[in-house]
């Protein structure tokens, strides 16, 4: 079952990424800037999915690792990232100062249970890589029935 619900959100996420790409396409055309709440929800994430473990991989332009915060319970990730930029522009008259936040933050059911002691992340060239190992079946075990 968890393969269907896998092949689902691949579909969801290829139709997403398609229809942001057109409305990419028309702002440019058209001049239209972006929203903040775009800006946010801009980044890329993959989901991979092996027999031991589920693999997410996220492009976080921008974003320094000591700005990524993550966390995991045995069926959600959490990922908050957010960076900060200040900058001055002096003049004889006047000084302008600007600060910049920017944030993201997805909160995502995974399809099955995960070790959570055990997950692992690396950020390389901007992309943030997080290896979650699923939790091994359960074997049934048989009991015994007693006469009464």
């Amino acid at each position: 079952m968890s393969e269907l619900t896998l092949w689902k959100k691949q579909e969801l996420d290829k139709l997403r990424k398609d229809l942001d790409l057109l409305f990419r396409r028309f702002r440019r055309g058209f001049g239209v800037p972006r929203t903040l709440l775009e800006a946010a929800e801009s980044f890329s994430t993959e989901f991979s999915e092996t027999e031991e473990m589920l693999v997410l991989s996220t492009d976080l332009p921008g974003i320094k690792p000591e700005d990524i915060d993550i966390s995991v319970t045995e069926d959600t990730l959490n990922l908050k990232a957010e960076t900060r930029q200040d900058s001055v522009d002096a003049d004889d008259n006047f000084q302008r100062i600007e600060k910049r936040t920017r944030s993201f933050s997805r909160s995502i059911s995974l399809p099955c249970r995960i070790i959570a002691e055990e997950v692992k992340a690396t950020y390389k060239d901007q992309i943030l890589k997080i290896e979650l190992p699923k939790c091994k079946p359960k074997k049934a075990h048989g009991v015994a029935v007693n006469k009464g």
